[in-house]
């Protein structure tokens, strides 16, 4: 058994809802929340940067309020994602404020900082680093990271070329803290079998796009629904590091999605100019072939609940 901090354990249901670059805001989060996953936005998603404020309070609040009124039943804790690349030029204010709405989770992304740990250890925030590989994860747990998640192939967005097996083995050989894994999972078999290798958590996000409460257009929640694993693209092209993208979206943006250009990756930008210019290029997992609608996110936890304890009941038969 995996030695889980006090936040993350006893949680609901197994799945930490990935923080979804533009897409994720306070709706979502709350709604993820209020029905058992582990909520999870970008800092950055908050423009200007005052917003932030004002979507910490919002959830809290709202949190707090479904807690005193369901008490037998309360929400699952939310997480904040912080970029921690240099040219996040945002991420000391976005920090303090995550410090004075005492944020129970950190998600970092793109780099490990003793500063970002240690400022969610001060009020005893728990803080997961996102890796691609065995040796990232290695040197996020020296800076003080809490937990992993494991981006292995598949996933939406920046992900690693690794098989998920050869991820979860390797890092269970020396860690035996929290541990998230990511990579196609959108559905409540996929849940168990990320358990079954050795994860703690199911790190879910293509899925929840498609969703009413998110903050996408009706044209990507849409193309996810009419896409399967054939129409996702890797590529490095629109933020310097590799990533997953439906294919119809580069298209619209007038590209060939099989003979995309490399991008220089010392010119990276997660939040400035360049990120603008690829807004309309979607990002988007592996897994979206189980995808088949357009729903609530209260709709979606049921359906994976379901099926997650389908899939339970059919192994143990």
């Amino acid at each position: 058994m995996s030695k889980l901090p006090a936040v993350l354990s006893g949680l609901p249901f197994p799945v930490i809802g990935s923080p979804l670059f533009i897409i994720s805001n306070p709706k979502l989060v709350i709604a993820q929340c209020i029905n058992g996953v582990v909520g999870a936005m970008p800092a950055l998603n908050a423009r200007p940067a005052s917003q932030l404020d004002e979507w910490l309070a919002e959830i809290t609040e709202a949190l707090a309020a479904h807690d005193r009124a369901h008490p037998e039943n309360p929400a699952a804790p939310f997480a904040i994602n912080q970029i921690v690349h240099k040219s996040n030029d945002r991420l000391a204010h976005d920090m303090a404020l995550c410090v004075k709405y005492k944020v129970p989770v950190i998600i970092t992304s793109l780099g490990a900082r003793e500063e970002v740990n240690q400022a969610a250890h001060s009020y005893g925030g728990v803080v997961l680093h996102d890796i691609i590989n065995n040796n990232f994860a290695h040197k996020a747990i020296e800076k003080g990271a809490d937990g992993l998640i494991a981006v292995a192939a598949g996933a939406g967005g920046h992900a690693s070329v690794k098989s998920p097996f050869a991820m979860v083995q390797e890092i269970r050989q020396w860690f035996d803290g929290p541990l998230a894994l990511s990579g196609s999972i959108a559905s409540g078999g996929a849940i168990l079998a990320a358990l079954a290798m050795g994860a703690d958590f199911a790190y879910i996000g293509s899925a929840f796009i498609a969703t009413d409460e998110a903050r996408a257009s009706d044209a990507y929640k849409q193309c996810i629904v009419n896409s399967n694993s054939d129409d996702i693209v890797y590529s490095n092209l629109f933020t310097g590091v590799h990533g997953n993208y439906l294919a119809p979206s580069i298209r619209n943006a007038g590209l060939d999605p099989d003979n995309l250009a490399q991008s220089d990756p010392s010119k990276m930008d997660f939040a400035g100019d360049k990120t603008k210019a690829w807004k309309d290029i979607w990002g988007c997992g592996q897994g979206i072939g189980a995808i088949d609608k357009v729903q609530s996110t209260s709709a979606l936890i049921a359906q994976l609940k379901e099926q997650y304890a389908s899939a339970k009941t059919h192994l143990l038969a």
